[in-house]
């Protein structure tokens, strides 16, 4: 990166000498402007992700007790440092780049370091998802899209962009980045009451003179951030090693125009399936569906390879078509024989556990057995759904006890024998922690 800055330079100055040589020519040819296109020296001046993100600092600091709590928790904790810098490898240069564009503070690119640990298949007990944990609700309100097929609280792109547009909504609310972030935490609705309470008390309404009106979670919301600020900016001074991630993009997002399986796409892109799903966490079925406004992404290096290889591929792209359930007779054993594979195949792609059964009206993915067979209509994605029953609830009843003889009394009727029916807790669900 040095030698492409040294050789600008050079060209820049042999093409400043060669301005007045051209006040020689002829006084009737008229003169003409050079346009130097030479590079902003703030282009290359870092040259990992990590002193992009320190340049860009711009959210006042916190400096407390749970600040030194967590920070000397990340500090100690090398190996946790070193599998979260690993995943954010894939993704970190694209938040700064999203973020710069949007000029907004670039330490907003540790948030998913305090969210997710940089897992796109992060799932909290609130079932918030992806790298920005979205709930479901204010997923749908960012128009990430969750249907049978794909969940776009996973996408790298699509979460990124809905998370700097939250951000920036609370941002704008607020006037004020801490009190943004305990509202994406927290919600903006509480954050609300908190100030007027405090308002109504006669108390200052920052973030610190809020935090009694917090939950825990909240309260230690904005020191994590600082403590993995305070880190990033100087890992020396807490003996934290900061594995280097270039700056320069992982990943570019290739246009999908046809269904395709995602074990052939990941072959064809010459990368492992682990390493696709990682960078397309969105799609939750063994074939990716929609049409052009669908993007993969891959690493760039291979998205030339994939290119190749998609155009010499002679085959079907996808293996996989839908079918509707339209009745309790076809069980998973008969849909098997019928499209030619096996319970097992049909479970795995369906996440259908195995003591159950499905209800009518399901709509699940079975093998094409037709050439013919197109690709999975926009309705059906939309609208597919998936109804399962417990297995042993949706079979005949049968008795555990054999049927008394007619040698036996016959003046007494014969006892029914129930057993007991257990009824199922159902699991608990922790209130959205962006129910607003």
């Amino acid at each position: 990166m040095q030698d492409r800055l040294k050789q600008a330079v050079l060209i820049a100055l042999a093409l400043s000498a060669a301005v007045p040589a051209a006040s020689s020519l002829a006084a009737t040819e008229p003169a003409k402007s050079v346009v130097l296109q030479v590079p902003a020296v703030e282009e290359y001046k870092e040259t990992d992700v990590w002193g992009r993100i320190r340049s860009g600092y711009a959210i006042p600091d916190v400096n407390n007790a749970l600040v030194s709590k967590h920070v000397k928790w990340y500090a100690d904790r090398q190996d946790y440092i070193n599998r979260t810098v690993g995943r954010a490898s894939l993704y970190l240069f694209h938040v700064v780049e999203e973020l710069e564009k949007r000029n907004m503070p670039t330490e907003l690119a540790l948030l998913p370091f305090i969210e997710s640990a940089f897992n796109p298949q992060a799932l909290s007990t609130a079932n918030a998802a992806g790298l920005w944990q979205f709930v479901p609700g204010t997923g749908r309100d960012y128009d990430l899209k969750q249907n049978a097929f794909k969940d776009d609280r996973r996408s790298v792109l699509a979460s990124t962009d809905a998370a700097l547009s939250y951000l920036q909504r609370l941002y704008t609310m607020f006037g004020d980045w801490h009190l943004a972030l305990a509202a994406y935490n927290w919600g903006e609705g509480n954050v609300q009451k908190a100030i007027k309470r405090n308002q109504a008390a006669g108390k200052p309404t920052d973030f610190e003179s809020l935090a009694e009106h917090m939950p825990a979670e909240t309260r230690n919301y904005v020191p994590k951030l600082q403590a993995v600020k305070n880190i990033v900016a100087n890992p020396a001074q807490y003996a934290v090693h900061l594995p280097a991630i270039n700056n320069e993009p992982y990943f570019t997002a290739i246009d999908k125009t046809r269904d395709i399986d995602l074990n052939l796409a990941a072959k064809l892109a010459e990368i492992s399936v682990d390493e696709f799903k990682a960078l397309n966490p969105q799609f939750k079925k063994p074939v990716i569906t929609g049409g052009e406004q669908t993007k993969i992404l891959l690493p760039t290096e291979n998205a030339e390879k994939f290119a190749a290889n998609l155009a010499s591929w002679t085959h079907a792209l996808s293996s996989w078509t839908t079918h509707k359930i339209s009745s309790a007779r076809e069980s998973i054993a008969s849909l098997a024989r019928k499209f030619g594979t096996t319970p097992d195949a049909i479970r795995q792609a369906n996440n259908i556990p195995q003591k159950s059964v499905l209800k009518a009206g399901s709509t699940i993915l079975v093998p094409k057995v037709s050439a013919s067979a197109g690709d999975i209509s926009s309705e059906v994605i939309e609208n597919a759904a998936l109804a399962l029953d417990d297995a042993e609830r949706a079979g005949p009843k049968r008795s555990n006890y054999r049927q008394a003889s007619s040698s036996r009394s016959e003046s007494k009727p014969a006892v029914s024998l129930v057993k007991p029916r257990v009824k199922r807790d159902e699991a608990g669900k922790s209130k959205s922690r962006r129910s607003n």
